[in-house]
Protein backbone atom coordinates (compact mmCIF):
# COMPACT_ATOMS: atom_id res chain seq x y z
CA UNK A 1 0.00 0.00 0.00
CA UNK A 2 1.20 3.58 -0.83
CA UNK A 3 0.83 4.53 3.06
CA UNK A 4 3.56 1.50 3.67
CA UNK A 5 5.78 2.89 0.94
CA UNK A 6 5.30 6.76 2.69
CA UNK A 7 6.24 5.08 6.17
CA UNK A 8 8.94 3.52 5.02
CA UNK A 9 10.69 6.26 3.12
CA UNK A 10 10.52 8.67 6.08
CA UNK A 11 11.78 6.17 8.41
CA UNK A 12 14.66 5.80 6.02
CA UNK A 13 14.98 9.59 5.75
CA UNK A 14 15.23 9.80 9.61
CA UNK A 15 17.95 6.41 9.37
CA UNK A 16 20.35 8.57 6.71
CA UNK A 17 19.71 12.27 8.85
CA UNK A 18 20.94 9.66 11.97
CA UNK A 19 23.50 8.47 9.99
CA UNK A 20 24.84 11.73 8.86
CA UNK A 21 24.50 13.38 11.85
CA UNK A 22 26.86 10.47 13.49
CA UNK A 23 29.45 10.50 10.75
CA UNK A 24 29.65 14.28 11.29
CA UNK A 25 30.52 13.84 15.37
CA UNK A 26 33.04 11.54 14.28
CA UNK A 27 34.62 13.39 11.94
CA UNK A 28 34.15 16.34 14.79
CA UNK A 29 36.11 13.87 17.53
CA UNK A 30 38.68 13.03 15.18
CA UNK A 31 39.08 16.35 14.61
CA UNK A 32 39.84 17.04 18.60
CA UNK A 33 41.67 13.98 18.81
CA UNK A 34 43.76 15.90 16.03
CA UNK A 35 43.93 18.70 18.04
CA UNK A 36 45.00 17.49 21.28
CA UNK A 37 47.96 15.88 19.70
CA UNK A 38 48.82 19.13 18.13
CA UNK A 39 49.39 21.03 21.60
CA UNK A 40 50.83 17.86 23.05
CA UNK A 41 53.35 17.77 20.61
CA UNK A 42 53.86 21.43 20.69
CA UNK A 43 54.73 20.77 24.75
CA UNK A 44 57.41 18.32 23.63
CA UNK A 45 59.02 20.98 21.22
CA UNK A 46 59.27 23.49 24.70
CA UNK A 47 61.27 21.09 26.11
CA UNK A 48 63.51 20.15 23.21
CA UNK A 49 64.24 23.88 23.26
CA UNK A 50 65.42 23.71 26.70
CA UNK A 51 67.49 20.78 25.83
CA UNK A 52 69.12 22.52 23.32
CA UNK A 53 69.80 25.70 25.14
CA UNK A 54 70.99 23.52 27.86
CA UNK A 55 73.44 21.69 25.59
CA UNK A 56 74.68 25.11 24.09
CA UNK A 57 75.30 25.75 27.79
CA UNK A 58 77.92 22.88 28.37
CA UNK A 59 75.31 21.46 30.34
CA UNK A 60 74.61 17.93 29.13
CA UNK A 61 73.26 16.18 32.95
CA UNK A 62 70.63 18.46 34.60
CA UNK A 63 67.15 18.24 33.90
CA UNK A 64 64.36 20.22 32.17
CA UNK A 65 61.52 20.41 34.20
CA UNK A 66 57.85 19.69 33.22
CA UNK A 67 56.80 22.39 31.11
CA UNK A 68 54.79 24.45 32.91
CA UNK A 69 50.94 26.28 30.88
CA UNK A 70 50.96 29.43 33.17
CA UNK A 71 47.40 30.71 31.04
CA UNK A 72 45.49 29.51 28.13
CA UNK A 73 48.60 30.52 25.16
CA UNK A 74 51.13 30.56 27.29
CA UNK A 75 53.91 28.09 28.10
CA UNK A 76 56.65 28.26 30.97
CA UNK A 77 60.04 26.37 30.16
CA UNK A 78 62.33 25.97 33.63
CA UNK A 79 65.69 24.09 34.31
CA UNK A 80 66.89 21.99 37.48
CA UNK A 81 69.68 24.10 37.60
CA UNK A 82 71.48 27.58 36.39
CA UNK A 83 72.47 28.38 32.77
CA UNK A 84 73.91 30.80 30.12
CA UNK A 85 72.75 31.29 26.94
CA UNK A 86 73.36 33.45 23.95
CA UNK A 87 71.03 35.39 22.40
CA UNK A 88 71.11 34.70 19.08
CA UNK A 89 70.86 30.94 19.71
CA UNK A 90 68.07 31.07 21.45
CA UNK A 91 66.31 32.92 18.71
CA UNK A 92 67.71 30.35 16.08
CA UNK A 93 67.16 27.28 18.07
CA UNK A 94 63.21 28.94 19.30
CA UNK A 95 62.22 29.38 15.03
CA UNK A 96 63.96 26.63 14.50
CA UNK A 97 62.11 23.71 16.64
CA UNK A 98 58.99 25.68 16.45
CA UNK A 99 58.48 25.85 12.76
CA UNK A 100 57.50 22.90 13.30
CA UNK A 101 54.02 23.28 14.98
CA UNK A 102 51.82 23.83 12.11
CA UNK A 103 49.66 25.58 15.02
CA UNK A 104 52.22 28.43 15.73
CA UNK A 105 52.33 31.11 13.62
CA UNK A 106 53.45 34.44 15.81
CA UNK A 107 54.82 34.17 19.67
CA UNK A 108 56.29 36.10 22.35
CA UNK A 109 59.38 35.04 24.06
CA UNK A 110 60.71 36.12 27.28
CA UNK A 111 63.84 35.24 29.34
CA UNK A 112 63.12 35.98 32.90
CA UNK A 113 66.09 35.61 35.90
CA UNK A 114 64.03 34.28 39.12
CA UNK A 115 66.70 36.13 41.35
CA UNK A 116 65.72 39.46 39.68
CA UNK A 117 62.69 41.65 38.75
CA UNK A 118 61.44 41.89 35.29
CA UNK A 119 62.38 40.41 31.58
CA UNK A 120 66.09 39.58 31.16
CA UNK A 121 66.01 39.19 27.53
CA UNK A 122 63.08 38.95 24.39
CA UNK A 123 61.89 38.99 21.31
CA UNK A 124 59.19 38.50 19.19
CA UNK A 125 58.37 36.00 15.92
CA UNK A 126 55.82 36.98 13.40
CA UNK A 127 54.50 35.04 10.60
CA UNK A 128 55.02 38.35 8.61
CA UNK A 129 58.74 38.50 9.24
CA UNK A 130 59.34 42.14 8.80
CA UNK A 131 57.43 42.33 11.97
CA UNK A 132 59.83 40.01 13.45
CA UNK A 133 61.04 41.99 17.37
CA UNK A 134 65.17 41.12 17.70
CA UNK A 135 67.93 42.58 19.64
CA UNK A 136 70.78 42.18 21.34
CA UNK A 137 71.48 39.23 19.01
CA UNK A 138 74.91 37.77 19.91
CA UNK A 139 75.45 38.59 23.20
CA UNK A 140 76.02 35.91 26.22
CA UNK A 141 74.01 36.22 29.30
CA UNK A 142 75.39 35.23 32.88
CA UNK A 143 74.52 32.16 34.63
CA UNK A 144 71.80 32.30 36.70
CA UNK A 145 68.38 30.78 36.58
CA UNK A 146 66.18 31.73 34.01
CA UNK A 147 62.81 30.72 33.13
CA UNK A 148 61.68 30.94 29.51
CA UNK A 149 58.48 32.09 28.98
CA UNK A 150 56.36 31.71 25.56
CA UNK A 151 53.44 33.40 24.65
CA UNK A 152 51.45 32.37 21.34
CA UNK A 153 48.63 34.56 19.59
CA UNK A 154 47.39 33.47 16.29
CA UNK A 155 48.07 29.81 17.33
CA UNK A 156 45.72 30.37 20.67
CA UNK A 157 43.01 32.16 18.30
CA UNK A 158 43.28 29.68 15.93
CA UNK A 159 42.28 26.87 18.48
CA UNK A 160 39.74 28.95 20.41
CA UNK A 161 37.73 29.16 16.58
CA UNK A 162 38.85 25.64 16.33
CA UNK A 163 37.14 24.46 19.20
CA UNK A 164 34.06 26.47 18.45
CA UNK A 165 34.20 25.10 15.30
CA UNK A 166 34.35 21.95 16.98
CA UNK A 167 31.72 21.85 19.59
CA UNK A 168 29.37 23.90 17.01
CA UNK A 169 28.95 21.18 14.02
CA UNK A 170 26.80 18.66 15.65
CA UNK A 171 25.02 21.17 16.85
CA UNK A 172 24.28 22.79 13.67
CA UNK A 173 23.93 19.51 12.37
CA UNK A 174 21.13 18.66 14.44
CA UNK A 175 19.49 21.89 14.07
CA UNK A 176 19.53 21.60 10.50
CA UNK A 177 18.38 18.22 10.80
CA UNK A 178 15.50 19.63 12.54
CA UNK A 179 14.53 22.24 9.88
CA UNK A 180 14.49 19.87 6.87
CA UNK A 181 12.38 17.69 8.27
CA UNK A 182 9.84 19.91 9.63
CA UNK A 183 10.08 21.56 6.29
CA UNK A 184 8.71 18.47 4.42
CA UNK A 185 4.93 18.63 3.86
CA UNK A 186 3.03 17.34 7.33
CA UNK A 187 0.49 15.16 5.35
CA UNK A 188 3.22 12.48 4.80
CA UNK A 189 0.59 9.87 5.00
CA UNK A 190 -1.77 11.34 2.72
CA UNK A 191 -0.71 11.45 -1.49
CA UNK A 192 -2.53 13.51 -4.14
CA UNK A 193 -3.68 10.49 -5.54
CA UNK A 194 -6.76 8.70 -6.49
CA UNK A 195 -6.38 5.46 -3.81
CA UNK A 196 -6.19 7.77 -0.72
CA UNK A 197 -7.66 11.10 -1.67
CA UNK A 198 -11.25 9.82 -0.68
CA UNK A 199 -12.28 6.71 0.98
CA UNK A 200 -15.52 4.84 2.18
CA UNK A 201 -15.40 4.42 5.41
CA UNK A 202 -18.90 2.59 6.63
CA UNK A 203 -21.74 5.37 5.00
CA UNK A 204 -19.12 8.01 4.95
CA UNK A 205 -17.02 9.50 2.69
CA UNK A 206 -13.63 10.29 4.32
CA UNK A 207 -11.90 13.16 2.43
CA UNK A 208 -8.38 12.83 3.59
CA UNK A 209 -6.93 16.06 1.45
CA UNK A 210 -9.18 18.14 2.53
CA UNK A 211 -9.29 16.74 6.90
CA UNK A 212 -13.25 15.80 6.20
CA UNK A 213 -15.84 13.10 6.90
CA UNK A 214 -18.79 13.67 5.18
CA UNK A 215 -21.82 11.57 5.78
CA UNK A 216 -26.09 12.19 5.96
CA UNK A 217 -25.23 15.91 4.46
CA UNK A 218 -23.09 16.77 7.22
CA UNK A 219 -19.29 17.40 7.48
CA UNK A 220 -16.84 16.79 10.18
CA UNK A 221 -13.81 17.94 10.41
CA UNK A 222 -10.33 16.19 10.94
CA UNK A 223 -7.23 17.41 12.54
CA UNK A 224 -3.87 16.80 10.79
CA UNK A 225 -3.37 14.12 13.03
CA UNK A 226 -6.78 12.40 13.56
CA UNK A 227 -6.82 12.13 9.47
CA UNK A 228 -3.42 10.54 9.50
CA UNK A 229 -4.89 8.02 12.23
CA UNK A 230 -7.66 7.35 10.69
CA UNK A 231 -5.98 6.97 7.26
CA UNK A 232 -3.88 4.45 8.94
CA UNK A 233 -7.47 2.69 10.03
CA UNK A 234 -9.41 3.05 6.90
CA UNK A 235 -6.16 0.98 4.48
CA UNK A 236 -6.92 -1.61 6.81
CA UNK A 237 -10.11 -2.22 8.12
CA UNK A 238 -11.48 -4.97 10.63
CA UNK A 239 -7.41 -5.26 11.21
CA UNK A 240 -6.00 -5.14 14.50
CA UNK A 241 -3.02 -2.56 14.52
CA UNK A 242 -0.69 -2.38 17.04
CA UNK A 243 -0.32 0.41 19.52
CA UNK A 244 3.75 0.80 18.67
CA UNK A 245 3.26 0.73 15.11
CA UNK A 246 0.43 3.61 15.15
CA UNK A 247 2.88 5.85 18.02
CA UNK A 248 5.56 5.21 15.36
CA UNK A 249 3.73 5.74 12.11
CA UNK A 250 2.13 8.92 13.43
CA UNK A 251 4.43 10.13 15.68
CA UNK A 252 8.22 9.15 15.14
CA UNK A 253 8.14 12.02 12.19
CA UNK A 254 7.67 14.62 15.20
CA UNK A 255 10.89 13.42 17.71
CA UNK A 256 8.54 12.92 20.43
CA UNK A 257 6.18 9.92 21.16
CA UNK A 258 3.77 11.05 24.54
CA UNK A 259 2.34 7.72 25.93
CA UNK A 260 -1.33 8.91 26.28
CA UNK A 261 -1.43 11.02 22.94
CA UNK A 262 -2.78 8.14 21.25
CA UNK A 263 -5.74 7.54 23.46
CA UNK A 264 -6.86 11.39 23.21
CA UNK A 265 -6.98 10.90 19.51
CA UNK A 266 -8.61 7.41 19.32
CA UNK A 267 -11.02 8.70 22.11
CA UNK A 268 -11.65 11.56 19.79
CA UNK A 269 -12.45 10.17 16.40
CA UNK A 270 -14.53 7.24 17.79
CA UNK A 271 -17.14 10.50 18.89
CA UNK A 272 -16.38 12.04 15.78
CA UNK A 273 -17.57 8.15 14.23
CA UNK A 274 -20.55 8.13 16.01
CA UNK A 275 -22.98 8.78 13.51
CA UNK A 276 -22.52 5.82 12.29
CA UNK A 277 -23.34 2.84 14.54
CA UNK A 278 -21.57 0.48 12.16
CA UNK A 279 -18.53 2.18 12.77
CA UNK A 280 -16.38 1.70 15.77
CA UNK A 281 -12.66 1.67 16.61
CA UNK A 282 -12.35 -1.05 19.94
CA UNK A 283 -9.60 -2.02 21.99
CA UNK A 284 -7.58 -5.47 21.45
CA UNK A 285 -6.58 -5.74 24.94
CA UNK A 286 -2.69 -6.62 24.68
CA UNK A 287 -2.18 -6.17 21.05
CA UNK A 288 -4.05 -2.34 19.68
CA UNK A 289 -6.54 -1.57 17.81
CA UNK A 290 -9.30 -1.98 15.32
CA UNK A 291 -11.42 -0.32 12.99
CA UNK A 292 -14.41 -2.29 12.82
CA UNK A 293 -17.00 -1.70 9.79
CA UNK A 294 -19.87 -3.41 8.65
CA UNK A 295 -20.40 -1.84 5.46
Amino acid sequence: MKISLNIISGKGKYFCGFILLSFITVICLSMADHNDFETARREVLLRKIGHELLLQSGDGTSRVMPVKKISENEYQISFEKELTFRTDLLVNTTQRLLAGDPLVKDYVVNVINSNQPGVAYGFAISKNKKDDIIACKGRVQPKAPYLINIKFKTAGINIAKHEYLLGSLPFLAFVGFIFLRSAKPRKALVQNNQDTNTLNIGSALFDTQNRKLMANGQTIDLTGTETRLLLIFALSPNQTIARSQLQKEIWEDEGVIVGRSLDMFISKLRKKLEFDPNINIVVVRGKGYRLETNA
